[in-house]
Order: C-alpha cells, then structure tokens, then sequence
C-alpha cells in the first residue's frame, strides 16, 4: 500500500463536535432546565399558603425559565477552538540596501585595466 502524495490531510484535533452529540447536549440542557421548571411551580403550588416568599420566587423561576431554556437550547454549535495554524509562512528576505556610490573617476585615468585611455 503506497502513499498517495495528491491526497490532503486535516487536522482532527480542531474539528468540532457531531452533530449528532451536538443536538443530544442541547436537549440534554433543555430537558434539565423544564424539570427544573416543574418542580418549581409545584413547589410554588404547593407553598403558597405555608410560605409565600418561597413560592414567590418559585413562581418567578417557572415563568422566566421557559425562555432561558429556549435560549440556551438554540444557542447553536460551539466555536471551533483555536489551534495554531498548521500553516508555515515563508520567512521574508531581508531587501538589499543601496549600492554604495562610485567615486567619481579621475579626468584621464579610467582606473579601469584592458581600456585604452583617452587622447588628451
């Protein structure tokens, strides 16, 4: 069995979570919240005329946890973590600076071997 040199490989430890488990926690979540519901406007029920405070904030607790469920219920899939980029960028070359200036040559003298010099 040879190695494929065409195909592209993903890195899995920064894939999210399935699906499947994503909607299984969301209804987890939401299941947990409505019981806590329940048992907080029949405690609310069944405390009102021993002690009113108490079913007060039961009451209370019954009426905004519907929403709050839905809320956290829809929140939607978390973020994907953030990893280092597998990425590698390549390094920059430095620029070249100026060339340094030529002093000026000499009337007469080319400085230069092999070239005839000028007639004065």
């Amino acid at each position: 069995m040879g190695k494929r040199s065409g195909t592209e490989v993903f890195r899995i430890t920064g894939a999210r979570q399935g699906l499947a488990d994503d909607v299984r926690g969301r209804q987890r979540r939401y299941i947990i919240s409505m019981s806590v519901r329940t048992v907080s406007v029949v405690l609310a029920a069944t405390l009102w005329n021993i002690e009113r405070h108490v079913a007060v904030v039961g009451l209370a607790l019954g009426v905004l946890l519907p929403y709050v469920a839905v809320v956290i219920a829809n929140a939607g899939r978390e973020n994907a973590p953030s990893l280092p980029s597998t990425f590698v960028p390549v390094p920059m070359r430095p620029a070249l600076g100026a060339a340094p200036a030529e002093p000026a040559p000499e009337p007469g003298a080319s400085g230069r071997a092999g070239e005839p010099r000028p007639a004065d």
